[in-house]
């Protein structure tokens, strides 16, 4: 049995499904993988705590889920950042899901630096270290070993990247289309049935789907820092969020909206990329298309994505995402692939 030492930066939704994972799968992934995975360090905004014996995952979540803080468990490390434990602590693999911080990247872009520099694997769902240091990070990475997953950043649970990566070998993309936020599609669904925009909203933030800050979400970053790490991951382009012309849906009204299906057409808030000679074209921006085609019929809480290439055709692929488990999954798919492809 391979016993996996993990710290878990964050304590929000997806950290606490990826603990309700744990205590539903422990026996699953023993016996089919072989491992197991000890809690040795969790944080959240209040601070770190360590217990190198493991903290228990089932009452580790209730406590987070009752109002409780890093601060109040034993082992709280006072006045350390998780970059500041990371430096000494002895742990096989980090798992940050901490708040988007697309100014900064903290507190996970100091934590991923310190992990990786010191060999420890890292799986991300926060996706600003992966869009503001793209390279910096796989370059820290290959130098001391580690691994570096980060899946869980475009669509959850839908493996676009790994699409991307694994199954689309020697392919060149032409075009790149997806709605990669579920909230913003669940907000436009809604307001075209009638449902006030602010209602929407607020369902989705009691999902536990909606970024912390939702402007995240409706003003279009979100889907343009999930773009940025679909280009450099997939289509080898150095692009930062500069490189992305972004438009969110706070403009779009139920009218327009009423208009579009009057004339079998509904707005989506797409990412897209397309190929311009060597290079590719990177914007976000709500877009008409027909109701009946495929991006058209991803609605609610679904997203998808088209891709073009010279060898393997068009392919689609979507996923029903409503609440924040299906990532922690990717999360633990992400884990899985590090250290069962070790041995």
């Amino acid at each position: 049995m391979q016993i996996i030492d993990t710290f878990l930066i964050g304590l929000g939704n997806v950290n606490r499904n990826f603990l309700r994972i744990l205590e539903m799968k422990a026996t699953r992934l023993a016996q089919d993988y072989g491992i197991a995975f000890r809690i040795v360090a969790a944080a959240d905004s209040s601070g770190v705590a360590v217990n190198p014996a493991g903290f228990d995952p089932a009452a580790t979540r209730r406590f987070k889920e009752t109002g409780g803080r890093a601060c109040e468990l034993p082992g709280y490390s006072a006045g350390n950042s998780p970059a500041d434990v990371l430096a000494t602590l002895r742990c096989d693999l980090a798992l940050e899901a901490s708040p988007v911080n697309l100014t900064t990247g903290e507190p996970g872009l100091s934590a991923a630096r310190t992990a990786l520099r010191r060999g420890v694997s890292m799986v991300l769902a926060n996706k600003a270290p992966v869009a503001l240091a793209y390279r910096e990070l796989h370059q820290l990475a290959a130098a001391s070993g580690a691994g570096l997953r980060f899946s869980a950043t475009v669509c959850g649970a839908l493996p676009v990247i790994n699409i991307g990566r694994r199954d689309l070998i020697a392919a060149d993309v032409t075009r790149l289309h997806g709605i990669f936020n579920a909230t913003t599609n669940f907000i436009l669904a809604e307001m075209a049935a009638g449902r006030s925009y602010a209602d929407a909203l607020q369902e989705a933030q009691q999902r536990g789907i909606a970024e912390t800050d939702p402007s995240l979400d409706v003003e279009g970053w979100d889907t343009a820092t999930k773009l940025v790490i679909v280009a450099n991951s997939v289509l080898g382009v150095d692009a930062t969020l500069a490189d992305v012309a972004v438009t969110g849906i706070v403009h779009v009204t139920a009218a327009e909206l009423a208009q579009e299906a009057q004339r079998g057409k509904t707005i989506k808030l797409l990412a897209m990329a397309d190929r311009i000679g060597d290079g590719f074209s990177l914007a976000v921006k709500p877009t008409s298309v027909d109701a009946d085609s495929f991006l058209g019929r991803c609605s609610g809480w679904e997203m998808g994505v088209e891709i073009e290439s010279d060898l393997y055709g068009r392919m689609f692929h979507k996923i029903w995402e409503r609440e924040p488990l299906p990532t922690a999954a990717a999360m633990l798919r992400d884990a899985v692939d590090i250290f069962v492809g070790r041995r």
